[in-house]
């Protein structure tokens, strides 16, 4: 089932809670708190605040560079893969993003308390802000700040940061930081890190720790970029 036929059991059976609870509220009425949450339902709320937190903070990062475009909701559901029939939904919970009080900080903190440990999920919202950032073909300096801000908020270092934005930024970025290496680890380390990085990324993964499925193309794009930062390494060096 898409996230969106889960938002009327969402409304009547949890509480979300935060400002993503209060964006949900306004999008589907009401919701109340189950005592009693299931297995299912505990998993459909980690979806929800998910993509509802990633909708939020893309709608906030719509303004970090001071202009807001009706192109700003079609990015996001080019990236997402949101079908014609759920676009309003997405619509709506974007320009109402947009226009409350709550910042961005807040959206952050509340995703990064939701996840706690789990941070590949968290490198998950990352990656899918970077995608919306650059569907006008580059990611801009205050966006690359916006995007610096949440991940120090999600509990990433200066060297994780760099490493996930080498993913998106520029065609020419570093190869070995996008594999997280020193451009003078041996070739053995080289492999030994790629095959890593290409079990702990693959889309399969993703939807095992819980990414919804309107997400997973996120997840396929991140391992597209790790595949060719190896390729780029393995031709420079003969591998």
């Amino acid at each position: 089932m898409s996230l969106w036929g889960k938002l009327g059991g969402a409304a009547a059976g949890m509480a979300v809670g935060g400002p993503i609870g209060a964006l949900l509220g306004a999008v589907a009425g009401h919701y109340a708190f189950d005592r009693q949450e299931s297995p299912e339902a505990a998993e459909a709320r980690r979806q929800i605040v998910f993509t509802m937190g990633v909708i939020a903070l893309s709608a906030k990062m719509a303004r970090a560079d001071g202009i807001v475009t009706a192109d700003e909701v079609q990015a996001f559901g080019r990236v997402v893969e949101v079908s014609e029939s759920e676009r309003r939904n997405v619509e709506r919970l974007f320009h109402l993003a947009q226009q409350t009080v709550d910042g961005y900080q807040a959206y952050a903190k509340q995703i990064a308390d939701q996840f706690g440990e789990d941070r590949a999920l968290l490198e998950d919202v990352l990656d899918a802000l970077f995608e919306i950032a650059k569907a006008d073909g580059a990611v801009h300096e205050r966006e690359l700040a916006y995007l610096s801000d949440v991940a120090s908020i999600f509990g990433f270092g200066e060297a994780d940061f760099r490493r996930i934005a080498a993913r998106h930024v520029a065609a020419g970025s570093d190869p070995y930081t996008v594999l997280g290496l020193s451009p003078d680890a041996d070739a053995e380390t080289i492999r030994k890190r790629y095959r890593a990085l290409v079990v702990e990324n693959h889309p399969d993964r993703a939807i095992a720790r819980g990414l919804p499925e309107e997400f997973v193309r996120v997840a396929t794009e991140r391992l597209a970029a790790i595949n060719a930062a190896y390729d780029r390494i393995a031709q420079e060096r003969g591998l």
